[in-house]
Order: C-alpha cells, then structure tokens, then sequence
C-alpha cells in the first residue's frame, strides 16, 4: 500500500476514532452521571479521557509500521 494511501486511512481513521468515542463517552456520562458527585464525574472524564489512547496508539502503529517486501 502506498505510503500516501495509508497515512490518508490513517488520519480518517483517528478523526472518526476521536468523534466517535467522545459522542459515545458523553452520552455514557448524560445517561448515568446526572446524579452523582464531582468525584465520580472527575474519575469518569479522566478514564475515558485516556481510554481512546489504547486504539489510537493501534492506529498510529499501524501506520508507522511498514511491511518488509517479500524478495
């Protein structure tokens, strides 16, 4: 794969990746931390405000990774 291809794939991957998580984080958050204390608030918005790194370190390795041809 061409080394343009694959970077354009990867940064439309990242976007949708970073839309995505925040609208599904944000929804998780309306639904289930109306009534609770800042604590919990804090606790939730710092675990899901790391959690996106996991697949988006997959992503960026993917791209940076580059496949050895086969002689």
């Amino acid at each position: 794969m061409p080394i343009r291809l694959k970077k354009l794939i990867g940064t439309i991957l990242l976007i949708l990746l970073v839309i995505v998580y925040s609208l599904v984080a944000t929804t998780v958050a309306v639904a289930r931390l109306g009534e609770s204390g800042p604590l919990v608030h804090f606790l939730f918005f710092l675990l899901t405000g790391l959690l996106w790194i996991l697949p988006a370190m997959g992503i960026i390795k993917w791209l940076i990774i580059e496949r050895k041809p086969k002689s």
